[in-house]
């Protein structure tokens, strides 16, 4: 019994200086540099914002306005309904909002236009 508990000891023993003679782990490496970001660029100045009068004839509100008064009847046809609305000043429409869209309101009882406007 002895001989098998000293091959035991002699055993961890071995385990124990193995463990201890290995050879010394290599230094971590350094961490990454941080990237710098590149050189800010000056960017060309914009040009003036446009007047707003031309901001709001996006949708060819200025030509429009000799709608205004006439019957609707009196409207170009076919009218293109990507660029034109026409609806009455009651009538309900949806709210979304397009800067080329002409928006040419009338009156529901006399169907003279009394307003036009872009949106």
């Amino acid at each position: 019994m002895r001989v098998i508990s000293g091959i035991g000891a002699a055993m961890a023993l071995g385990l124990v200086l193995a463990s201890c003679s290995s050879a010394p782990e290599p230094a971590p490496p350094p961490p990454p540099s941080t990237p710098t970001a590149p050189p800010a660029i000056a960017l060309p100045a914009k040009p003036p914002a446009s007047s707003s009068e031309a901001a709001k004839d996006q949708c060819g509100l200025k030509d429009a306005q000799a709608f205004v008064g006439k019957p609707r009847t009196s409207l170009p046809a076919p009218v293109d309904p990507s660029r034109w609305r026409v609806a009455c000043t009651t009538c309900p429409v949806t709210m979304d909002y397009r800067a080329d869209r002409l928006n040419i309101l009338f009156n529901a009882d006399t169907g003279v236009v009394q307003e036009v406007k872009c949106g």
